[in-house]
């Protein structure tokens, strides 16, 4: 029998057992479902293997409240090597796979780049056999689904998994109880299989779905008080309910404090009964076999729940169990907003679990009694104390109960040890070190771009680069082959068609593939600065107006984002950006010159269409306030140019690739203190050209917000400030000229094909230092101590 017979009659099964039909009669979700099984019966085997062998060893748990981790079916089918043999199989059963692949919603299990860098980083661990599990909570409607109505987003509920996902597994056996004040809760896990590339190893995430103790109140039921029957149920559900639900109130607050405690609590007790069942009752040696990562500061309240576990649940001493925690944990931080440290209210952990409580006080006189030993002033310490001004400050509980403390890119990890943890820094400068972010290359580069992906396999004889993305090095020979950089040129030209394809069908709007695509998609947020892309693009659409006669290439400007639904802020961009594009798009006098798209519900899908259509790459943060980026690591990798400010990983990009391929503005992140001492916006709104048209377009009646003072408030934060705030506090119009002038150096340049496809094919080959193999690789060998564990 075929290795395409095989695949066939199993999914044939599948059919028959699911949905009690064969592939003649089956539907495409129906098939897709079996298809998406047979998958998970073929890893089987190999899963439970790599499960055992990483419990006999030291391994490490990755404590995440997002895994983005997008559609399974493709990726899981190239990492297998089955994608050709799977795609004859399917099409002998009268099925198209590329129309399968489409009926996948995406996982919605996290929002923005730090969902996104988790599910890099499993996958990078599954390839390069690391024993790395992943923690999370199995989110039933997940951030949101957005709409543009309007011009304005709204919310809705992303309804992924209502029709079941068949990549999950439930496993009922291995439920934990988790123990608030006011009720009990089962957190059953769902487990997620990630498979390595090229290896027999399947390594797991595991999503915790919460569960009532008692389904509902039979009595009260019986009364027909029919809602007081399922009150207790409804308020179970809220836990896994959505990621990040509103904490603008207080009971918002309660609900984001029990949904971080659900999910550490529940994986901390299964990570401890696994050690008990292959290293028996031992837990003295627990920190012997266990590194847990905190992503973030969102599953921190781990390291006191662990306290509570060891002394509470098993009977250790304290200074026994403290001290295996701080060989436990590791903590790495994602933020360089101070304001974005997380600090909750006391008195929520004294309403959601007051024996926790008395954990986390007992930590903090600790640390207290500890720094007055080692000399550190009274005010340090009241300054970053576990708990400060009746809140527990989450960052520092982080930082005093983990042995390592890193960020995420070289410019962002100076700034925690000089600014935002300096006094941690000066405390404990060993647990410091930096671990430069990256992405898959299977996923967005092997999955996302199969053309360029076999021009690059052909080049180097073999796909060994998929493994090691280092092995492109080589290929740099090529920069100055014309034959090699028209490949790529239509290779880009033949991704930007089914860009223009899919924007058409998703968002009604036509764009010219011929144009110079410049793409700015991530999590909406001011110190990104889409505000100063979309004055920009005003300015330019105001400048076509007055000079028809200006000879530049066409543009076409595509945004994706979303904002926080109680961003109030953030979502008055979106609306602005529609409104530019409504104008734009509008007038006859801009076809074949300028289009401006966004593109709604942006996600990991559809960033797999828009990464490998970009030309331009917008990275235009405030400098000193990106923690890393990752879009700006997916793009280079497609062949793009950045445009961007010396932030983040911005600065190793601009190492890599040399100042000739990125285009670089803006005022650097040493100089931005002493430019704030006298920056003043005014100056910038009346002296640079053309600024103060487009800033007075959000109140002169030019664009509309439909009368809901979103854009007085956009013009207000740019020119006046507030009380608690200074007027444009992220730097847009200070850097605006200079941001014009690098972007029509950039765009100017685009007309020279072949000068421009060396610029890009550079960042290709040289795009090896951020690949998550790399930082997995860091990680695996600095901070958790693991090495490989071959499966098969």
């Amino acid at each position: 029998m075929t290795d395409t017979d095989n695949i066939k009659n199993r999914i044939e099964a599948h059919l028959r057992a699911e949905a009690a039909r064969s592939h003649i009669s089956a539907s495409p979700w129906e098939y897709w479902t079996a298809l998406s099984r047979t998958i998970v019966e073929t890893i089987a085997e190999n899963w439970e293997e790599t499960r055992k062998r990483y419990a006999t060893g030291r391994q490490a748990h990755y404590f995440s409240a997002e895994f983005l981790v997008g559609r399974s079916l493709q990726n899981n089918l190239v990492n297998l090597g089955l994608y050709e043999t799977v795609r004859d199989a399917v099409s002998q059963h009268g099925f198209d796979l590329g129309e399968l692949e489409e009926l996948e919603a995406d996982a919605a299990l996290g929002n923005g780049g730090l969902g996104r860098l988790a599910a890099c980083f499993m996958d990078s661990a599954a390839t390069s056999e690391t024993p790395l599990t992943g923690y999370g909570i199995l989110y039933r409607y997940g951030l949101f689904r957005q709409e543009i109505e309007h011009g304005f987003q709204h919310e809705y509920p992303d309804v992924w998994m209502e029709r079941g996902y068949p990549w999950l597994v439930r496993r009922d056996g291995d439920r934990q109880c988790v123990r608030y004040h006011d009720m009990e809760v089962w957190a059953v896990p769902y487990d997620l299989p990630v498979i390595g590339f090229g290896t027999g190893n399947v390594n797991t995430i595991r999503l915790w779905k919460a569960e009532p103790a008692e389904e509902f109140d039979f009595n009260l039921f019986n009364s027909q008080r029919f809602d007081d029957a399922v009150i207790q149920r409804n308020r179970v559900n809220d836990i896994w309910r959505v990621l990040y639900p509103n904490d603008t109130s207080y009971d918002g607050k309660v609900l984001r404090v029990r949904q971080q405690y659900f999910f550490v609590s529940a994986s901390l007790q299964d990570i401890v009964r696994k050690h008990k069942e292959s290293h028996g009752g031992d837990l003295s040696v627990f920190a012997e076999f266990h590194a847990i990562q905190l992503n973030d500061t969102h599953p921190a309240i781990g390291i006191p729940e662990l306290m509570r576990i060891l002394t509470e649940d098993h009977g250790m001493e304290w200074e026994q169990a403290w001290d295996i925690t701080r060989k436990t944990f590791a903590y790495t931080n994602h933020t360089i907003l101070s304001e974005a440290l997380e600090k909750w209210d006391i008195g929520i952990f004294q309403y959601l679990f007051p024996g926790l409580v008395e954990i986390v006080r007992r930590i903090d006189a600790q640390f207290r009694t500890e720094m007055a030993g080692r000399g550190v002033s009274h005010d340090r310490i009241q300054l970053i104390a576990p708990i400060g001004d009746g809140k527990a400050q989450m960052s520092s509980i982080a930082c005093y109960g983990s042995f390592s403390i890193n960020g995420v890119a070289a410019l962002p990890t100076q700034i925690l040890r000089n600014r935002v943890l300096r006094d941690w820094h000066q405390v404990f400068p060993e647990r410091f070190s930096n671990k430069t972010n990256g992405v898959t290359p299977r996923r967005w580069l092997r999955v996302s771009n199969p053309e360029l992906s076999a021009l690059l396999t052909d080049l180097s004889g073999g796909e060994e680069w998929i493994r090691d993305l280092d092995k492109l090095a080589p290929l740099e020979t090529y920069a100055d082959d014309p034959v090699v950089l028209q490949r790529f040129l239509d290779i880009k030209l033949e991704k930007k068609r089914q860009l223009a394809a899919f924007i058409y069908q998703h968002e009604g709007v036509r764009i010219d593939p011929e144009s110079v695509f410049d793409i700015q998609v991530k999590r909406l947020h001011e110190y990104k600065r889409q505000l100063m892309n979309a004055l920009q693009i005003l300015h330019l659409y105001c400048r076509i107006l007055d000079n028809p006669e200006i000879e530049m290439p066409p543009q076409t400007f595509i945004f994706g984002a979303k904002a926080a639904p109680g961003y109030f802020r953030a979502k008055a961009v979106i609306k602005l950006i529609n409104e530019i594009a409504r104008i734009v798009n509008q007038d006859p006098a801009m076809k074949g010159r300028l289009r401006v798209v966004f593109v709604h519900n942006y996600n990991v899908s559809a960033g797999e269409k828009i990464f490998p259509a970009a030309d331009i790459s917008e990275q235009i943060s405030t400098a000193g306030f990106e923690a890393s980026g990752t879009g700006n690591m997916k793009i280079m990798m497609n062949g793009a140019i950045t445009l961007g400010t010396l932030d983040g990983a911005n600065v190793e990009i601009a190492e890599a690739v040399g100042p000739d391929n990125i285009q670089i503005f803006g005022v650097r992140t040493e100089d931005m203190e002493a430019t704030r001492s006298y920056y003043n916006p005014q100056w910038h709104y009346q002296n640079t050209p053309g600024l103060k048209r487009v800033v007075d377009a959000l109140v002169d009646g030019t664009l509309s917000d439909g009368d809901t003072g979103m854009f007085r408030d956009l013009y207000d934060h740019l020119l006046h400030g507030s009380d608690w705030q200074p007027a444009d506090p992220f730097f847009v119009l200070g850097d605006f000229k200079d941001y014009g002038i690098a972007r029509d150096l950039l765009v100017n340049s685009y007309p020279d094909r072949m000068a421009w496809a060396r610029r890009c094919w550079i960042n290709i080959v040289r795009s090896g230092r951020f690949s998550s193999d790399r930082t997995i690789a860091d990680y695996a060998r600095e901070i958790w101590k693991v090495g490989p564990v071959p499966i098969g």
